[in-house]
């Protein structure tokens, strides 16, 4: 009897089960979900590698990066509409599926998230839809409920994908631009079913007073329908069908509010119920409560809030698939960009991934959602199509902000009303690089010209700025830009060009990465997101908390848009840092500090606990509201280096040419007839540092001596990128060692006189004098040592990163330690670099294969290691080679798109005059 009861439970179990998901949408994937779970279809390519036969292909994907067709960048075609040399390839898929015979009688559409170019689709033999397809970015779906079989019997699907438009105009505004073009079925491909009565979409409007307005819209016309909504418990309303469309306007109680800051979600259950009240189909919808206001001369404000947008472009790629990818990759994007402080992208230059946005509106980001048109648009007839499935898709997600129509010239206004016709919300439609609807979103202006720009009366928000390549932009700048930005009420904020390096895998020649030269190079990651300089720049400049020390005391300002920093975590660490040699960093004592009570623009104070005065580093985190790390800021109290002590005697010896100084154990040798260091050993092991120290200084190229552009040169502008050193006319006037002091003095040039005190231990310490006067962009003395000996450094000061005179933000004061490295930008991607410009050193010991060279920093000068090296084009520098250096200037860094001077007052060339002295203590082991 109890089984038999068991039996009777299970089986009203079953049957209630199958009601359910007969009212629910139900969806089948004939393709993988993304990149790491594809599924095999047949395929033939009809040129390029692997063309000419059937064989099989992994679904969503690139097939370039499957080993098909040809790789293609746009940007070798830009312009021209059907240029001789392009990929023009046609991939031909087939795929046998079965769909369930439950299904029988349901409204069945076959889905596809996107395809690139042209798509023409059969099933069964029959045209799906029109039968063609255009636009390669957008989703697109079939109805096929009448050629379409159940159960047993297969169904055969057959796609041609054409690479190239047969519309001319679909490829200006999409191919002909500076990106990879791929082919493919790039996206999934899934099957949907519906009850025959169904909820085809709906539209949601829902304010931060708890409005909550819907439109539901039908598939078809069904007498004494109406349309329940249910949202998490706090609102409901029934709204009776007219026509095809059920209207919702309510108020839900007490909603949270979303925000990039407060990402709250809620869904929205809407119910399609007969004359009967049977429910007959159940659509579910995320959405957020939040209001959007656009107040002209004036800015963006959510939720009541003046919210500014500190956001990057993004493109959907990664090195091994191309634009496919996956949920996982798609919510590690988004986490990679908030974890720069961000709190905003653009979709550049085309609609993402579904699973993109559902991530931007769970973790918190404010979207601009584009549609792709690269510097040419869209006609009429195939832009309205294209708008309507962006809107339609994608209108639901709260983190979209702006929709705009094209990139930089590629606009066809016919199709702003376009977007107000589809979007219930009305948002704001934006052309990026134009002046329009209120907002000026000029790209790439110099300091001086953005200066100029926010002063018109347009809410100023460049989509693209500070175009990054290599190691040059993006942080560069930043700090001077976001000053002068900051200061104008009328600014917004703006998006950085771009993320990631657009570097993709060359499976036809030995998997290289290409990112073709410099055109794809212009990340502030690498194409895997190895992380650059500028990455801890941004993260610095743009984090929602700034802390700055005096004394015991913190001072935090709060520059978020909607958090308290009471929700927000502080902790402090005491370190003690190591002395030259030593690699133990002492934690003396650490623990959580208590959260100010701090609005949004308010600055509050924060009192260290005792043993602040014993440390050499107060260490200081901030961990937001969500337990992720905005900043880590290590504030330098003291250097702890060890008290020189001078020895008794030092033996000297004296040649024609040199002068021989031994200090217990290690043997100094001087040039007589120039007075330069010319070598060092160690016992009988040689140490080739030398030819120091040198005076050095540079400017850039093409100025004048008076720091302008050097209109006299005619080829000036061919030397915006190289450097000439300044040449030092001095001569030695004489070379005289007293007790444990050699003093050399020149004559007629900047080095004026160099010491050298002989310490205990060996070590020496060097006082170099010296005086000039000019423009320079580089300036210090140097000495040489080959750097193929050279295995590593440690050092105590900044890092791990180098700096440049224009991006100083970012690396923090510990201690540090790299292996040698020599990438080459845009085509290695090992970080963080070797060589370059570090500040704030204490000491760095260079480990080589003749021995170890210890540099204790006594006058606070960079220290140089080499010179930083720029891509094989020399797009951004080419700078003098310093070998070992201790600099009292280093160079700024360009962009892309502008050089040093056009970017703000850090990256502006120094006018020195007057002495200035370095010193340093050199310890051989």
């Amino acid at each position: 009897m109890k089984r038999f009861a068991t039996y009777i439970v299970f089986f009203f179990v079953t049957l209630a089960t199958l009601a359910q998901s007969d009212v629910e949408t139900q969806r089948m994937y004939l393709s993988g979900h993304g990149c790491d779970d594809m599924v095999k279809w047949d395929f033939l390519c009809t040129n390029g590698r692997n063309s000419g036969k059937w064989t099989k292909i992994g679904v969503p994907s690139c097939w370039e990066l499957q080993g098909f067709g040809t790789y293609q960048y746009g940007m070798r075609f830009y312009g021209v509409a059907n240029p001789e040399g392009i990929a023009n390839e046609k991939g031909l898929y087939k795929y046998e599926f079965n769909l369930p015979k439950s299904w029988a009688g349901k409204q069945i559409e076959l889905v596809f998230e996107a395809v690139m170019t042209d798509a023409k689709v059969t099933i069964n033999g029959r045209k799906a839809g029109s039968g063609l397809y255009q636009g390669g970015f957008y989703r697109f779906i079939f109805d096929v409920s009448d050629r379409i079989f159940f159960g047993k019997h297969k169904n055969i699907l057959e796609v041609e994908v054409s690479k190239e438009s047969a519309n001319s105009q679909v490829n200006m505004a999409e191919r002909r631009a500076d990106y990879w073009n791929f082919g493919g079925i790039f996206r999934p491909v899934f099957v949907v079913a519906k009850p025959s009565y169904n909820i085809a979409r709906v539209a949601i409007d829902a304010d931060m007073n708890g409005v909550f307005k819907a439109d539901c819209f039908l598939n078809h016309a069904l007498k004494g329908a109406k349309v329940k909504v249910k949202i998490n418990s706090i609102g409901e309303s029934v709204a009776e069908v007219r026509g095809d469309v059920a209207h919702f306007d309510f108020k839900a109680s007490n909603p949270k509010l979303w925000t990039a800051e407060t990402p709250n979600m809620y869904t929205a259950e809407f119910s399609l119920m007969d004359s009967n009240n049977h429910v007959i189909h159940r659509e579910k919808q995320k959405f957020g409560f939040r209001t959007i206001q656009y107040r002209l001369s004036d800015g963006v404000y959510i939720n009541g809030n003046k919210v500014i947008f500190k956001g990057v472009n993004r493109h959907s790629f990664r090195p091994e698939s191309g634009r496919t990818l996956s949920k996982a990759k798609n919510i590690e994007d988004v986490k990679l960009i908030k974890s720069m402080n961000m709190n905003a992208v653009r979709l550049s230059h085309y609609p993402a991934d579904p699973e993109f946005l559902d991530a931007c509106d769970s973790l918190g980001l404010y979207v601009e959602s584009e549609l792709s048109g690269w510097h040419w648009a869209h006609e009429t007839i195939i832009g309205q199509q294209l708008v309507k499935e962006m809107v339609t898709r994608d209108e639901n997600h709260p983190s979209i902000i702006f929709w705009s129509n094209g990139n930089e010239g590629g606009f066809n206004y016919e199709l702003e009303p376009e977007f107000s016709r589809w979007d219930i919300q009305k948002r704001v439609v934006i052309y990026p690089w134009a002046n329009r609807n209120g907002f000026e979103t000029k790209h790439y202006r110099s300091y001086g010209e953005t200066e100029e720009y926010m002063r018109q009366k347009e809410i100023f928000m460049p989509t693209e700025f500070l175009h990054g390549l290599y190691d040059g932009g993006h942080g560069a700048g930043l700090a001077d830009y976001w000053k002068m930005m900051m200061a104008n009420p009328r600014c917004a904020g703006g998006f950085l060009w771009d993320l990631a390096d657009e570097g993709v895998v060359r499976t036809d020649k030995n998997n290289m990465v290409d990112c073709m030269g410099n055109f794809g190079a212009d990340g502030i990651v690498g194409p895997h997101f190895e992380k650059e300089g500028s990455y801890y720049t941004v993260k610095q400049v743009w984090s929602p908390v700034a802390v700055s020390l005096s004394g015991n005391r913190l001072q935090v300002v709060n520059s978020y848009n909607f958090t308290n920093l009471r929700d927000c975590h502080f902790s402090y660490k005491y370190l003690g840092m190591p002395m030259l040699g030593s690699s133990d960093v002492k934690t003396n004592s650490a623990g959580s500090l208590v959260s100010p009570n701090a609005n949004p623009g308010d600055t509050a104070y924060i009192i260290l606990p005792d043993g602040w005065k014993k440390a050499d580093v107060i260490e200081v985190k901030a961990i937001d509201n969500h337990g992720n790390e905005l900043f880590t800021w290590d504030f330098k109290q003291k250097v702890n280096n060890a008290a020189r002590v001078n020895v008794n005697t030092c033996k000297v010896d004296s040649t024609k040419d040199n002068l021989i100084i031994n200090s217990e154990g290690r043997t100094y040798t001087f040039s007589r007839l120039d007075g330069l260091l010319k070598g060092v050993a160690v016992g009988d092991r040689k140490i080739s540092f030398a030819n120091g120290p040198r005076f050095v200084a540079a400017r850039r190229s093409d100025r004048s001596f008076d720091q302008f552009y050097n209109h006299d040169d005619k080829e000036a502008e061919k030397k915006k990128t190289q450097y000439t050193l300044y040449n030092d006319q001095g001569i030695l006037q004489s070379i005289e060692m007293k007790g444990n002091v050699l003093t050399v003095k020149y004559a007629h040039g900047s080095l004026n006189e160099v010491t050298w005190r002989f310490i205990s231990g060996g070590s020496v310490e060097m006082n170099a004098n010296y005086s000039f006067g000019g423009v320079v962009d580089l300036m210090g003395i140097m000495f040489d040592y080959p750097e193929q000996n050279v295995k590593s450094k440690q050092w105590v000061g900044d890092g791990p990163y180098r700096v440049w005179q224009n991006r100083m933000q970012g690396p923090q004061y510990n201690l540090w330690q790299n292996k040698y490295n020599d990438p080459i930008p845009g085509e290695s991607f090992e970080y963080p670099e070797f060589k370059g410009y570090f500040s704030n050193v204490a000491w760095m010991q260079i480990n080589t294969t003749e021995g170890r060279i210890g540099i204790i920093n006594d006058s606070n000068s960079f220290v140089g290691v080499y010179q930083p090296r720029d891509g094989r084009d020399e797009l951004l520098y080419t700078l003098p080679q310093t070998g070992i250096s201790l600099l009292r200037v280093i160079p700024a860094v360009r962009n892309k798109v502008n050089c040093t001077d056009l970017n703000g007052p850090s990256a502006q060339p120094v006018w020195s005059s007057g002495f200035m002295s370095t010193t340093a203590t050199f310890k051989f082991e």
